[in-house]
């Protein structure tokens, strides 16, 4: 029997926008506010899709190539925190419909071929700490980062030496 990877469907955010965030968050939120994740694993999750065999995995890559969606632009200007999982994200006011298609299509695909999907309502995000016990306070609006999105990825995130990366396996490039 094959080994299972712990994958999942995401947008990448372009480098220079990574870094942008990092230093914004680092203004923004004090050093003991939580967990910051890595610039590089800065992403925004489209489907999760658990741990998946071999088998599974090429059944989902197929799906999502069948995929015939436009791109569209994202832009990030909301950011907020949930006490419950203790976590700090940032994400769109107005999340572009494209975006929710494209995520509906993929969590859809995705439970039809067995993997766990969340009832709870799609909330694009991008998680930039973990582990945030306290409230934090949240940066007034005024942020903002808009790119164009025209591509989508699956990522598998391993814990290697005791830091987790995430590692695209697979992109599928929306329509122009």
């Amino acid at each position: 029997m094959s080994e299972s990877k712990r994958l999942f469907f995401a947008i990448e955010l372009p480098a220079g926008i990574q870094t942008e965030v990092v230093h914004w968050r680092a203004q923004h939120f004090p050093a003991d506010a939580g967990r910051p994740i890595a610039a590089a694993n800065l992403h925004l999750t489209l489907a999760f899709l658990g741990d998946i065999s071999a088998e599974k995995q090429r059944a989902l890559e197929t799906l999502a190539g069948r995929i015939q969606q436009p791109g569209f632009t994202l832009t990030l200007d909301d950011a907020g925190q949930w006490l419950r999982s203790r976590v700090v994200w940032l994400g769109a006011r107005q999340p572009p419909r494209g975006l929710l298609q494209l995520a509906n299509m993929l969590r859809a695909q995705a439970s039809r071929s067995g993997c766990y999907q969340s009832p709870q309502p799609f909330h694009p995000h991008i998680t930039l700490l973990r582990d945030a016990a306290q409230a934090v306070a949240i940066p007034p609006p005024g942020f903002r980062w808009t790119f164009p999105v025209g591509a989508f990825a699956l990522y598998e995130s391993q814990f290697i030496n005791g830091r987790t990366r995430y590692t695209a396996l697979n992109r599928w490039t929306l329509k122009p």
